[in-house]
């Protein structure tokens, strides 16, 4: 493989889905909630391949933007533009093409879901930023990583309901649990630079907010599908997910760098066990 295309590999951290997949459960979750059950191959492979180039797009803004901090935190500091193997105009310049790529996509949906692509790019832009005046910066990364769902109604429905703000806001809390969990990973180094996370501002409540910001997640999405087509098959789910969330906090009560990130890294499998018990209920009923 060339070198140029592993260090832009690298860049966009092809070698570490779960990134990507944090973004991709919740917004294949709505799309089946929006259709009332399977949406199409169309809309399954817009989406899908649409999460991986946003999120690789962000990645290269955010190194850019975080250049200067990254180089004094343990985790980050061989990153490919903090290194300087990687230019900020090439970064820059590779997160524009992803993200017209992906714009490219959203063109085959509706009006409705390329007017709502560009609100979602804003606050992909905003968030890098927010580090730096925001004691809560995840909750401004539970709306970036949350767009997926209006988006997701908006391309199904030429609508976003009610229903979408609601799970939006569930996913906020999620976003918030796990990304405390990453930033509690980095938090003696981010201390050292004056960089704002949650895991600084709550303090000794880290571990006791990341539980009850998995509690209001789950049990916002619980109460808003209570109607859905297989409800005995859905709450089960949620119970399994709610099982897995007890489980990483207890992972990190001790705050341990490793078992902090850790716990981070598995959430996905916690937003995938919600999206099959949306599938499955579906399925269920349609059978």
């Amino acid at each position: 493989m060339p070198s140029r295309l592993r260090l832009y590999l690298e860049l966009i951290r092809w070698d570490r889905p779960a990134g990507w997949l944090l973004l991709l459960w919740p917004t294949l979750s709505a799309l089946w909630i929006a259709s009332h059950g399977f949406p199409g191959w169309h809309l399954v492979a817009v989406f899908t391949l649409g999460t991986i180039l946003m999120r690789s797009a962000g990645c290269c803004l955010n190194d850019v933007a975080d250049r200067d901090f990254d180089r004094h935190v343990k985790r980050t500091a061989g990153r490919p533009v903090t290194r300087g193997a990687v230019g900020v105009r090439e970064a820059l310049l590779l997160g524009a093409v992803l993200a017209l790529m992906a714009f490219g996509l959203v063109l085959t949906t509706n009006t409705a879901t390329i007017a709502w692509s560009f609100a979602a790019l804003v606050v992909a832009v905003v968030y890098p930023y927010a580090k730096r005046f925001v004691s809560m910066p995840q909750a401004v990364l539970g709306v970036a990583f949350s767009f997926g769902i209006p988006m997701a109604f908006a391309a199904v429905q030429s609508r976003v309901p009610a229903l979408a703000g609601l799970l939006l806001l569930g996913n906020l809390f999620w976003v918030i649990a796990y990304d405390t969990e990453y930033a509690m990973v980095d938090r003696d180094d981010d201390l050292k630079i004056g960089m704002k996370t949650s895991a600084i501002t709550l303090g000794r409540f880290d571990v006791a907010a990341v539980l009850a910001s998995y509690l209001v997640y789950l049990s916002i999405w619980a109460v808003a599908l209570m109607d859905i087509a297989q409800s005995a098959i859905y709450l089960i789910a949620i119970g399994v997910a709610l099982g897995q969330a007890l489980w990483h906090v207890w992972l990190i009560r001790g705050r341990g760098r490793d078992a902090c990130f850790r716990a981070f890294r598995l959430n996905h499998w916690l937003g995938f066990t919600v999206f099959a018990g949306i599938v499955l209920s579906y399925a269920l009923a349609g059978a």
